[in-house]
């Protein structure tokens, strides 16, 4: 086998910004439970060895040949003839009650024979990646933690001889503070599936350990789509800067801009406060079509309101906005707040704002926004990255917020005054 220089890519979008690649010839363990997404991750990281003309062997101990062909026909691959798979199955001889030995534990030469068919397939294909599928059967096998860890740096110094870029999959089945292969691994990288009370399930990944190697700390947001997995960095704005020119933007009516002491700074972000039906939307509005009057783009994310009603409430007071996104001067979305995480919302502005270069942002609301995470300091964190994000980029952003109650007693979601980030 031809040892092969610097890192390997995972092929995962996102992920590899986040653990700067994988060392070349390490051992790495990705743990999750079951359904947490390793078995696609594991695919995408043969198939990306397979662009670089690298030879692969996947060894499943769990699934048959054909159910992991299977998983990646559904997202539309096709297991090349330099991705080996080898499916590992006890022999046939420790399947025969007749044949059980008396004088020693089957289980050691389960072990032992299991080995040995990881070891013989190796030397056969000489792979440059593999991925070991899955750490539960042979811990099964092993039955203590001492024999464990035997046979787990055995296979690790195995595959350091032949320079091979091993990825190991656990799902967690022993127990949790079982973390015997985390000391022997280069890295480990955990997967997590979180079930909130209403909605879709959120996923997420985190980087638990890397030697020797800067990575991105902390849990970052991950989905799984067809066509694969995609993991969204978090974001962190001090890395996003850039230089503009500080301006005051009209609304293009003199007396609001009085009110507002010449207009509204570019960069800063403003809150909209009101009970519904004060004219909150119809404000940020006015905003919006003084953009395009500049020959600017605006984007608006919506969270609370059907498009179609918006559209015709907005054409009743005389606003075209169905009309603007037909030209493409605006770039507006509706936001399921059960089926999207506050990182994806993120992820989702950023991008939108960074391919359209859109100078004007709208969130309406942020009654909607809270909905989509009840931890509300994260909820914060998450709101105050992204609007020194769009600060930094000389973005101006409007958000917002139904106040409710009785007249006279009005209230606002908690901590209000956290999201009026000048």
């Amino acid at each position: 086998m031809t040892k092969l220089d610097g890192k390997a890519k995972t092929g995962v979008s996102g992920l590899d910004d986040i653990l700067g690649d994988l060392t070349r010839g390490r051992v790495f363990l990705l743990e999750g439970e079951p359904g947490a997404g390793k078995t696609t991750i594991a695919v995408q990281f043969l198939l990306e060895g397979e662009k670089q003309g690298e030879k692969s062997l996947y060894i499943t101990l769990s699934e048959t040949e054909e159910e992991l062909r299977q998983s990646a026909a559904s997202h539309g691959w096709t297991l090349g003839p330099d991705i080996n798979v080898f499916e590992l199955i006890p022999p046939e001889s420790l399947l025969d009650p007749k044949q059980q030995q008396s004088l020693l534990y089957s289980s050691d030469l389960e072990l032992g024979e299991t080995t040995q068919q990881i070891f013989d397939a190796v030397e056969r294909t000489r792979p440059s990646r593999v991925v070991l599928d899955s750490l539960s059967e042979i811990r099964l096998l092993a039955q203590s933690s001492l024999r464990y860890r035997r046979q787990i740096l055995a296979i690790k110094h195995y595959f350091a001889r032949y320079g091979a870029t091993v990825v190991m999959l656990d799902d967690l089945t022993a127990e949790p503070a079982d973390k015997t292969v985390h000391s022997v691994a280069h890295g480990v990288i955990r997967l997590e599936e979180i079930a909130p009370v209403y909605g879709a399930e959120r996923r997420r990944i985190r980087i638990l350990k890397y030697r020797g190697q800067r990575y991105r700390r902390g849990y970052q947001d991950l989905t799984i789509t067809p066509g694969g997995l995609n993991v969204i960095p978090r974001l962190v704005a001090s890395d996003h800067r850039t230089k503009f020119v500080r301006t005051q933007l009209s609304t293009n009516i003199p007396e609001f801009d009085a009110l507002l002491g010449g207009g509204v700074d570019t960069g800063s972000s403003t809150l909209v406060l009101g009970p519904a039906g004060t004219g909150k939307s119809l404000i940020v509005m006015t905003f919006v079509m003084a953009a395009i009057a500049r020959g600017e783009k605006a984007a608006l994310f919506i969270f609370d309101e059907e498009l179609g009603l918006l559209f015709d409430r907005m054409q009743g007071l005389g606003i075209e906005l169905e009309a603007e996104r037909k030209k493409g001067n605006i770039l507006l979305e509706q936001i399921d707040a059960a089926e999207l995480s506050p990182g994806e919302f993120a992820h989702k502005v950023v991008k939108t704002v960074d391919t359209h270069r859109i100078k004007t942002v709208v969130i309406d609301s942020m009654n909607g926004y809270q909905a989509a995470m009840p931890e509300e300091n994260s909820l914060i964190l998450h709101l105050h990255e992204l609007l020194q994000y769009l600060n930094r980029q000389g973005a101006t952003t409007f958000m917002t917020v139904a106040q409710h109650g009785l007249i006279g007693d009005m209230q606002a979601p908690k901590n209000v005054s956290m999201w009026r980030i000048p």
